[in-house]
């Protein structure tokens, strides 16, 4: 069978090479801290190419943000899964987890030269287009490229799922350069309407080329396919508004990264 479809590719003219995702680990620094991020690409594609800088949720890097990477290589870009919290820090409870990303969501300076740090590492990548960059984040890694954005990051775009709405520093959002889409689940009890209206209201007074959908019936972790609770929890994987949100997604990325 193999055979008989090289002679066609062949007769065809079609120089067909079979996609290799490629991953490595790539460590690197902020200020005295080491951070290991995760880079993940489709070897069989020659040059440069748009690349997707991804943010983790409150547990840190783990399988999940590494797994979301490789299917965005196998769309035909370069993926790297920065690194908020520093080499070997993956908290393994919701207490851990919550203290860990409560250190950066009290200190948004903080957040923001920690993931600064990683697009500056990921730019340097000689498989990504420089000038095509874009950021996505889920939970504590959605609020973290809002936060991307509102440093003033040279991006084509960012996409917050699921990730924390609130407007600490409303003047920041003039920063915004690049186009922003949140994706939110709209029975999420852990963003409350105020925050809501707070990041309407920013994105509006900004000049921010910006979108947000809800997603009905959807609660916290949308997406994330290891979250087995029901929704009274607030927090549930929800397979229709994940495979909704991932094709907005892939909708916005085709626009900014053109």
């Amino acid at each position: 069978m193999k055979t008989l479809l090289s002679i066609a590719f062949a007769w065809l003219g079609l120089n067909i090479v079979p996609a290799a995702i490629h991953t490595e680990t790539v460590e690197y620094r902020q200020g005295d801290t080491t951070l290991a991020g995760f880079l993940v690409y489709d070897d069989s594609i020659q040059g440069p190419r748009p690349g997707v800088l991804i943010v983790h949720q409150w547990k840190g890097l783990t399988d999940y943000e590494q797994k979301r990477a490789e299917l965005l290589a196998k769309l035909g870009y370069v993926a790297f899964c920065a690194d908020i919290y520093g080499k070997g820090v993956r908290p393994t409870t919701p207490q851990a987890a919550g203290a860990e990303a409560g250190k950066y969501k009290s200190n948004r300076a903080l957040l923001r030269q920690r993931v600064n740090a990683g697009l500056d590492t990921f730019r340097k990548q000689k498989v990504v287009d420089a000038k095509r960059i874009a950021a996505m984040g889920y939970c504590f890694g959605g609020t973290t490229v809002i936060e991307l954005a509102r440093s003033g990051a040279d991006l084509s775009g960012v996409v917050s799922f699921h990730g924390g709405l609130d407007s600490p520093t409303p003047a920041d959002g003039k920063n915004i350069k690049c186009k922003v889409l949140a994706c939110h689940g709209a029975d999420d009890p852990y963003v409350p309407a105020k925050d809501l209206e707070a990041f309407e209201t920013e994105m509006r007074d900004s000049g921010a080329d910006w979108r947000l959908i809800k997603y009905g019936g959807a609660v916290h972790s949308f997406t994330d396919w290891n979250s087995k609770g029901a929704n009274s929890t607030g927090a549930a994987y929800n397979e229709k508004a994940d495979k909704r949100s991932w094709e907005d997604m892939k909708g916005f990325f085709a626009e900014v990264l053109k």
